[in-house]
């Protein structure tokens, strides 16, 4: 048993070792986005998102069970997400969402975010008075 221990530090310690990625042991990722369309199909959502260093356009794939989320009820333009889910040909399977405010989101995310708000936010105020 300590051997081991001494064979997995001596690894870490020259390199042996590489970082751990964001996928799973069951090849699950983990990544974040903004949604970037008025979300009017709830199973299929227009997202910004971060994955892998790279940000791209995508869909959200959401299940029965990620369509009867609160959040996901609940889901409007520009709201910023962490998500846990499967690449898929047409888009990114939903396992698991957390809304997430957009200062959390990687930087390469965070201009979008906050562009999204300021056009949201002209685009919205006229209408309320």
């Amino acid at each position: 048993m300590v051997s081991r221990v001494l064979l997995l530090l001596v690894m870490v310690g020259t390199g042996l070792v590489g970082q751990v990625d964001a996928t799973g042991a069951d090849g699950e990722v983990m990544m974040y986005a903004v949604v970037s369309e008025v979300p009017k199909d709830k199973s299929r959502v227009a997202v910004k998102a971060a994955l892998n260093d790279t940000v791209s356009d995508m869909r959200l794939l959401a299940s029965e069970t990620i369509l009867n989320n609160l959040i996901w009820k609940k889901l409007e333009i520009c709201h910023a997400m962490k998500l846990e889910g499967f690449k898929v040909a047409d888009g990114f399977k939903v396992a698991t969402v957390h809304v997430v405010d957009a200062s959390m989101l990687p930087m390469l995310l965070q201009s979008f975010a906050g562009d999204c708000l300021i056009k949201k936010a002209i685009e919205v105020a006229p209408l309320v008075d």
